[in-house]
């Protein structure tokens, strides 16, 4: 059997799981009560319960989103932008309306576990440069946004999606987002289970399941499969965690994944263990019953609460898993003693450079996107080279840049001339390799800084200014939505405004000493200044990293260990005592 029967046949195991889950619950395979059933009883608890629902629970109640396309492709034809509510029921269909910003659309994308062929992402181009400003981000899922889409251009862009295979439907709003797995999956060296059929099948799922679509607020799903790139699995509503059992009465021994819950670290919570395994070929129907129970439980009256974290908090955590076995139809396997080894560990920045794959001979080129972004014409060149010298695939990263695959040894090198024609490359320094920014106030209407342009800023400052031999991670977002997630950063930065005389200018909070579990370094990042100025914050950092390199107990104590092993007065201190000349060399 090939390896592309075996992934063809985990998927049909997936989808075969989602059946029998549906037949438990007394459905079929096609639900055949009202496609809006499970977000209409919700709601008319909540209303019999006292509550009120929100604005968007309203509007939402009115005429299901997913039903208002006609309404886009009139405001289209018309020339016209969404206005009042529109503007939040229009990101159902994937168009994002990003004013003051931008007085124009940003179209997010779904690529389950972010992998994209060569014709789809010179599709893309195209299209970015027909109907976008020509240029496309990736973000921190491991997706692709293009932006600066004029309202007469939006149903042109979303044709154009779909005509590669792609779509942008569900990628907002109050629905679940784009699914991520590993971003070596199938090719990595240490991987337990390739996570690219798993994240197919349930992207599948979704998008052939309208009651997915009737969730409280948005709700993230990630598949980690044990490899190098960490893929941030615990900082989601659900993370499936790839694990080896080697013994335990009742289960038997084999790759299973373990299941986590409520990751949301925007909130300053990353997922909890939840003592369950699940079996590659349940993942499906165990994640299905998992969101139903949160659209069934989910607060429909304050969107500040609306999140799984805050559903578990008020139900707690074994009544929750209570209502998904109810729905599930069946008791969900416990861990108890089982033996489970440890996760091997993953590689900070093993999304940036040259890495052998698992297949002999072949590489990846894990390149580098100036916070994440890069133009038509480069996504061109990317495409060429891959399908070039490559497998004819680019894969994104939740790191905010791509690889390309299956490089043979004797291509590396002329691999990485071609990118540096294209003004990419395959390696940075230990502050850029690690630079992490979301849209920010270019085109995002939260943001209350200039994240990408900072970042860029920050890495010229730091760069000639430190000799950083262990890997960094800066992260920059530009509102408590977290985007860039600052609170799994070694530092993060929140955006804010900063009063200054007369004048209001931006700047930061800053927070140091994040991490997420995968490179065994989870915790959140703790305040460490806040309200800091944009032009006094590039020495900030530069004392901070300087007294790490000055003070740390041996050459391999990261950045993060450092921060741990202090309490925040004491790196303050030791930050305020690094010595001019140490700055100035």
């Amino acid at each position: 059997m090939t390896s592309l029967d075996a992934r063809q046949k985990l998927w049909l195991e997936g989808f075969r799981a989602g059946v029998e889950a549906a037949k438990r619950r007394g459905g079929s395979a096609s639900v055949a009560n009202p496609a809006d059933a499970s977000m209409l009883e919700a709601q008319d608890r909540a209303i019999a319960q006292g509550g009120k629902l929100v604005a968007e629970e309203k509007a939402k109640r009115q005429r299901h989103p997913l039903d208002r396309w006609p309404e886009v492709v009139g405001r289209a034809e018309a020339g016209q932008f969404p206005k009042g509510m529109d503007v939040f029921l229009t990101k159902y269909h994937g168009l994002f309306y990003v004013a003051p910003a931008q007085d124009s659309f940003m179209c997010r994308l779904r690529i389950p576990n972010g992998i994209l062929t060569v014709a789809q992402v010179r599709g893309l181009a195209d299209a970015a440069d027909s109907f976008g400003g020509g240029y496309a981000d990736a973000t921190t899922r491991a997706n692709l946004q293009i932006r600066e889409i004029p309202a007469r251009h939006a149903i042109d862009m979303l044709m154009a999606v779909q005509s590669l295979g792609l779509t942008a439907r569900g990628t907002g709003a109050d629905n679940i987002r784009n699914i991520t797995g590993s971003a070596t999956a199938g090719i990595d060296p240490q991987e337990l289970i390739d996570t690219r059929p798993l994240c197919t099948a349930l992207d599948a799922h979704i998008q052939n399941s309208r009651e997915m679509f009737g969730l409280p607020r948005k709700f993230n799903i990630s598949f980690d499969g044990g490899g190098k790139v960490p893929t941030l699995e615990d900082t989601n509503d659900i993370g499936f965690v790839a694990c080896e059992v080697t013994a335990g009465d009742g289960v038997e021994p084999g790759i299973y994944f373990r299941l986590q819950l409520g990751g949301i670290t925007g909130h300053r919570d990353f997922a909890f263990e939840a003592g369950i395994l699940v079996k590659p070929e349940e993942c499906v129907a165990v994640a299905d019953a998992i969101v139903r129970a949160f659209i069934a439980h989910g607060d429909r009256t304050d969107r500040q609460k609306a999140r799984l974290k805050y559903v578990l908090d008020r139900m707690g955590r074994d009544a929750f898993v209570a209502e998904v076995e109810k729905v599930y139809g069946a008791p969900l396997r416990r861990a108890g003693d089982a033996r489970i080894a440890p996760r091997p560990r993953g590689d900070k920045h093993g999304h940036i450079g040259v890495h052998g794959q698992k297949q002999a001979g072949l590489n990846y080129l894990g390149v580098v996107l100036p916070v994440g972004r890069m133009t038509a014409t480069q996504m061109r060149g990317i495409g060429e080279i891959a399908e070039r010298f490559g497998s004819g695939t680019i894969r994104l990263t939740v790191w905010q840049n791509l690889l390309i695959s299956d490089v043979a040894d004797r291509d590396v090198g002329v691999c990485i001339a071609a990118l540096q024609a294209l003004g990419l490359g395959v390696e940075a320094s230990a502050i850029r390799r690690g630079l992490v920014a979301c849209t920010g106030n270019a085109g995002c209407k939260f943001a209350a800084s200039n994240t990408k342009g900072h970042a860029l800023k920050l890495a010229d400052y730091l760069e000639p200014r430190l000799a950083i031999d262990l890997p960094v991670n800066i992260h920059l977002t530009g509102c408590h939505h977290s985007c860039a997630q600052h609170y799994v950063g070694d530092i993060g930065l929140l955006a804010c405004k900063v009063e200054r005389g007369e004048e209001t200018v931006e700047g930061y909070h800053v927070f140091i000493g994040g991490g997420a579990a995968a490179t065994a370094e989870q915790a959140v990042a703790r305040e460490y200044a806040q309200s800091i100025a944009f032009d006094d914050l590039p020495p900030l950092i530069e004392r901070l990293l300087t007294a790490w390199l000055l003070h740390r107990q041996a050459p391999t104590e990261s950045f993060f260990e450092f921060c741990r092993r202090h309490e925040i007065d004491r790196l303050r201190e030791l930050a305020s005592q690094v010595p001019v000349q140490a700055l100035a060399a």
